[in-house]
């Protein structure tokens, strides 16, 4: 495993009940197509195989192509994968998808990249959890936002790509969690901010506890709230395709409103088995305030296009504080 580049693939081909997995966001720069490809694999010995999965954000139509494991291959020191004809990087995307559920080719080019901070203590989005073993999933940011450059074909349309956004994230371990709340969105009304927050059951020592993660970027400022820097959630709730979240940390209060939208369903990890469905909307939209410790404003915004998923019980959980 390499803690210090979580992008790569951090798994042995040899693992068992084991999946990895990385997720590819797209959206046009007039906002009017939105799609998901995540490239992975899964390594269950009933059934052993190598899958991309794609989303049409705006229908919430979905596709699960499964290859052959021998089609998968990497790169143990920069982030290369290749499942069959399709090739997905931290700087390109080559697709070549031919079968009978959806036909896509084309190549995307992703430039002007912010990655998210790292250090030696810190080598990603989960802070020194990124040194704990036997965790039952990890997750990482390899691109808090990105342009593009480039078209996909489609079945029959030609989408062009060009001047849009893009969102590149990945996870790896056993099992997705019991239950979890993740959202991301790079398309802000006023400014070219970023979000992504993720709350999930931890299996732990035989219990469990509920742990997060997550970031604002806003003015070249990533503004982290997470349980490993101590942070807090102050309330939490989900009623009417809403979901109210508050989070604090020392120095910043951050305000969420998410509308739950238009949804697909994906097929999620279970002991490396690819055969749990879950919900996830990239048609969904937020609105966010972030002010000091004392309560004055520093910002307010709307988001559009946002990816959000809301999995059982994950409103029962989670204590206020």
């Amino acid at each position: 495993m390499n803690v210090f580049k979580p992008e790569v693939f951090q798994g042995n081909m040899s693992y068992l009940n084991y999946f990895e997995g990385w997720y590819f966001k797209q959206v046009s720069k007039n906002l009017d197509v939105v799609y998901s490809f995540i490239p992975g694999v899964s390594l269950n010995p009933e059934h052993p195989h190598a899958f991309i999965q794609v989303i049409n954000g705006i229908t919430g139509e979905t596709q699960y192509i499964e290859y052959p494991l021998s089609s998968f291959s990497f790169d143990k020191k920069q982030f290369w994968v290749k499942i069959a004809d399709s090739v997905f990087t931290r700087d390109n995307m080559l697709l070549h998808i031919d079968s009978p559920l959806i036909q896509v080719s084309g190549q995307l080019h992703f430039s002007n990249g912010i990655d998210y901070p790292t250090s030696l203590f810190s080598p990603g989005i989960m802070g020194w959890y990124s040194f704990v073993p036997f965790m039952e999933c990890k997750h990482g940011v390899v691109s808090v936002s990105h342009q593009i450059e480039g078209s996909l074909k489609i079945n029959e349309l030609l989408i062009d790509f060009t001047g849009g956004k893009g969102y590149i994230e990945k996870d790896w371990g056993q099992s997705f969690p019991e239950s979890w709340l993740w959202l991301h969105s790079n398309h802000f009304q006023k400014s070219d901010a970023c979000i992504m927050i993720s709350i999930a059951k931890i299996p732990w020592l035989g219990s469990h506890f509920t742990g997060f993660l997550g970031f604002l970027y806003l003015d070249g400022k990533f503004h982290n709230f997470s349980t490993y820097n101590n942070s807090k959630i102050t309330a939490f709730n989900y009623s009417d395709q809403t979901v109210h979240l508050q989070l604090k940390n020392k120095e910043y209060h951050l305000y969420l409103n998410a509308y739950l939208k238009n949804s697909g369903i994906l097929m999620a990890p279970d002991a490396g088995k690819m055969d749990r469905r879950i919900k996830e909307s990239v048609d969904s939209e937020i609105e966010v305030i972030l002010t000091d410790s004392k309560g004055n404003q520093l910002y307010k915004d709307k988001a559009v296009r946002t990816g959000l998923e809301v999995i059982d019980g994950i409103f029962d959980i989670v204590k206020i504080r």
